[in-house]
């Protein structure tokens, strides 16, 4: 059964703070103040979003000293690789890097490990290779900052590791030539909520400003790379983050100066998203799940290939096959994610209407792959933090998504003693365990977050701006939210909320009939509505009802407004 969702409109602002914004729409008003903006100043800022960044990239700790040592490997001409993470952020940052350094004169290349046959992060044997293959310096992206064993080793075979990453660094840190990581203790970088290929540009820009002034090197070029890798890794799209995906969006939609690049031209052409059309939302749902197929399903070799092509028909063919895995990456979820949802069920004194507080199903065979995704659908159905467990053999590998309030990298810490290795965020973790103590970790994991959620009733939370009658609905209204964007992670696209309203037309739509097609009204004012996966509603719908929405662009057939519907409250709904 799935939990039930709480509507929560968010405080209303003081009459004071109305009249300060007086020149924003009351509903904006109430959107801005729920993301902590009260004076004209700030909002100002915040609505025009300059993608110009005034914050000093040296201000992130050893970064004087990685661009010493990567400009002086340039000079040198000594081998250069760029090691990275499999997923959408590690490989625009790869990809982003590989193609800098080598456009201003570097002996590079790249390695991204394989998700089935060597795990997440640096490992030994890579090192070994890299090493032996001539390499001096190893830059790695979006992963090592839990890295310690295999920055010594790495100093033990004389190799300089320079690693950059925005995970939470370890207990003990990687000792390495320098660890550029704003979520260091040591790092005075102000701002902590960077994206890997965040970090990463941040130390594009330092190499650029050190460069000889005969040599051109242009950081911005990149903008559409950290915008797909931003987004798609789910950081919050505030301060830096927002600038940098508002002045990539600008770069891939509408600038006449910049050239698409190839591989993400082809990306969007083969997803059938038209220039101009891209936002945070196509990112997030399109572009980033295409690029991340490759690594789930196979290696990351495709994805990356596509970003560094520059040939049309190689990038088509690249483009092609990532939606294609991409198809199988959610056929194979669905099954893995039906398959847990059975072992749960089947599991002894399961309740699925109170479900245990924390869930975890484990199976030898499951894809490693694709099990975060499955975990987070499972998220979805029970709204407890969920494991799904993939077991090869003595070895186990884990991915838990979680909800607000239990912590699971914190979590995953005080069972270290417990695990192999692991990583990840608030909400997102993963983990390798040796097989048999996998009924160990399942029984802290469930104690732990019974300790942190028992005393709350556990909901999925809809955060609603403002409540708003249909006649405010207008273009002009439209226009405002755009303002907004990107929206996203910690910048949600405002949500509204109408009450009362008839059902002046509805008809399924969509594969299986799974979505409702609606005109709502108030009596006054007609609009029409789109409520995804809502189908199997349309013959309960009441006459009258409650409805939580976005407001959109359908240009379907001609540019109307339409309601995205999130959630709808009604008698026997």
């Amino acid at each position: 059964m799935k939990p039930i969702k709480h509507w929560e409109v968010g405080p209303e602002p003081d009459a004071g703070i109305f009249q300060t914004l007086k020149a924003f729409p009351k509903p904006i008003v109430r959107a801005l103040f729920h993301r902590g903006i009260q004076d004209p100043e700030t909002a100002r800022v915040f609505l025009q979003a300059d993608p110009r960044l005034p914050k000093d990239p040296f201000l992130m700790a050893d970064m004087d000293r990685a661009t010493e040592r990567i400009l002086r490997a340039i000079q040198a001409r000594e081998p250069m690789v760029v090691y990275g993470d499999y997923d959408t952020d590690g490989v625009t940052a790869t990809a982003m890097l590989v193609d800098f350094l080598k456009s201003i004169g570097a002996d590079v290349s790249a390695y991204i490990p394989n998700r089935f046959e060597e795990g997440y992060g640096l490992n030994c044997p890579a090192l070994k290779v890299i090493s032996e293959q001539g390499a001096r310096v190893v830059i790695t992206v979006d992963c090592g900052a839990r890295s310690a064993p295999e920055a010594e080793y790495a100093r033990q075979i004389k190799l300089d590791l320079i690693v950059t990453d925005h995970h939470a660094p370890g207990a003990v840190e990687p000792d390495c030539y320098a660890f550029l990581d704003p979520k260091r203790k040591a790092c005075l970088y102000p701002d902590k909520n960077l994206a890997g290929v965040g970090v990463a540009y941040r130390m594009v820009q330092a190499i650029a400003l050190r460069m000889p002034p005969n040599i051109s090197a242009n950081p911005e070029q990149y903008l559409d790379l950290v915008a797909i890798g931003t987004v798609a890794d789910m950081v919050p799209l505030l301060g830096e983050n927002r600038l940098l995906v508002r002045a990539g969006l600008n770069a891939i939609n509408d600038s006449p100066q910049t050239v698409l690049r190839t591989g993400v031209d082809q990306l969007l052409k083969i997803a059938g998203v038209s220039r101009g059309r891209v936002d945070a939302h196509t990112i997030g749902f399109i572009l980033g799940p295409r690029l991340n197929a490759s690594g789930r399903m196979d290696t990351a070799t495709d994805a990356l290939e596509l970003l560094l092509a520059s040939d049309p028909g190689d990038a088509r063919g690249r483009a092609a096959a990532l939606d294609s895995q991409n198809r199988e990456r959610q056929e194979l979820t669905r099954e893995i994610f039906l398959e847990a949802k059975k072992i749960l069920l089947q599991s002894e004194g399961f309740n699925s209407d109170q479900p245990p507080w924390f869930l975890m199903a484990e199976k030898d065979g499951f894809n490693s792959g694709v099990i975060g995704l499955a975990a987070s659908r499972l998220l979805g159905e029970y709204y407890r933090p969920s494991a799904v467990v993939a077991i090869e053999g003595n070895l186990a590998h884990g991915s838990i998504r979680s909800v607000p309030g239990f912590h699971i990298t914190e979590a995953l810490d005080s069972c270290s003693d417990l695990l192999e290795r692991f990583g990840g965020h608030a909400a997102a973790a993963g983990f390798t365990i040796r097989t048999n103590r996998l009924p160990e970790l399942r029984q802290r994991l469930e104690r732990l977050a019974g300790d942190s959620l028992s005393g709350s009733d556990p909901h999925p939370i809809l955060a609603i701006d403002s409540e708003i009658a249909l006649p405010e609905l207008s273009w002009d209204m439209l226009d405002w939210i755009h303002q907004l964007e990107p929206c996203g992670q910690g910048n949600p696209s405002p949500l509204f909320f109408s009450r009362g309203l008839s059902v002046a037309f509805k008809r399924t739509v969509g594969k299986e009939n799974a979505h409702l097609k609606m005109t709502l009204s108030d009596g006054r004012t007609d609009i029409d509505a789109i409520a995804f996966g809502f189908g199997p509603l349309e013959k309960s719908l009441p006459s009258r009802l409650d409805a939580v929405f976005h407001l959109e662009e359908n240009n379907y057939s001609g540019r109307q407004l339409q309601l995205r519907i999130v959630d709808l409250h009604g008698e026997g709904l």
